[in-house]
């Protein structure tokens, strides 16, 4: 088995790198314009892409290709890179030959809309779980990570890897996420908390929270209809350690990461306690 570097170590030599990402992707958001929808997604949303995202991709390959030649690495965008075939692999291998994968950015349409909630996440992963998660957030100068068993962890640009302060846990008044296709939940949860639908509540002119508001404070849970590897399964695997509950729709632990297909896992419920987590369970047993 190929030795892999620590998690640790990846995010940490690729965090300036990744700050210059962000830089540029800060720089360009005003003048950035979208490319052709990617045809594969189901939805606007999913199927926004722009410069930032394929160059970001690059970027982050080069680094990769040239720090940790013998990684396994899957991008969001891997079928446009011309880097693609020279990585060893693009999918899992044995416990501990870990995987990276990267959103360039994830919002995307957020990010063309002018609004401030996009991101990078870049991940490692496992055979049965993320091993660390790392968001940049261009436009709030804010970053976090998360290392497997040992808490989520948050600071400025400026602040070192070393240095972050641990991420603490967000309070349970905020509102209920309810990702692509979910919407028809909202009536089985409005009677008890603020709920944000993507599908009929995105705006192109008032910004509402993505799935990273779980750790921001705007969201105390969400359900996501499938967990994306790059996306939103990496940041319901930040939320559990930032303390939130992490489960299936039917209540169940998340499955290892390996037995996915499509780089998704099933449906995700998401909430920073068991009251809500609760209610959600009954809200998607009605469908």
């Amino acid at each position: 088995m190929v030795l892999a570097p620590q998690p640790g170590l990846i995010l940490k030599t690729l965090l300036p790198h990744l700050k210059v990402a962000a830089a540029y992707a800060r720089q360009l958001q005003s003048k950035i314009t979208a490319l052709p929808a990617k045809l594969e997604s189901d939805n606007f949303l999913g199927a926004a892409l722009t410069d930032a995202d394929i160059s970001i991709q690059n970027l982050v390959e080069v680094v990769l290709l040239g720090t940790f030649p013998q990684i396994r690495f899957y991008g969001e965008e891997y079928q446009k890179s011309a880097n693609t075939k020279y990585f060893r692999a693009t999918d899992f291998g044995e416990f501990g030959d870990y995987l990276v994968t990267l959103d360039p950015i994830d919002g995307t349409q957020f990010y063309l809309d002018g609004h401030q909630n996009y991101q990078i996440i870049l991940s490692v992963l496992n055979t049965d779980d993320y091993e660390a998660v790392i968001t940049l957030s261009p436009a709030i100068n804010h970053y976090c990570y998360a290392l497997r068993g040992q808490g989520v962890f948050e600071g400025t640009f400026e602040v070192e890897f070393e240095n972050c302060k641990p991420l603490q846990k967000i309070p349970s008044k905020a509102a209920i996420l309810l990702g692509w296709g979910m919407e028809k939940l909202k009536p089985f949860l409005i009677n008890k908390y603020p709920v944000i639908d993507i599908a009929t509540s995105y705006s192109k002119q008032r910004q509402i929270p993505n799935v990273n508001g779980l750790l921001g404070g705007e969201l105390s849970g969400a359900i996501i209809r499938s967990g994306n590897l790059i996306d939103s399964a990496a940041l319901a695997f930040m939320a559990k350690e930032a303390g939130y509950l992490v489960t299936l729709f039917d209540g169940s632990p998340v499955p290892p990461l390996n037995t996915c297909k499509n780089y998704k896992l099933p449906g995700l419920l998401i909430a920073c306690n068991s009251s809500i987590h609760q209610d959600l369970l009954t809200a998607v047993k009605q469908i």
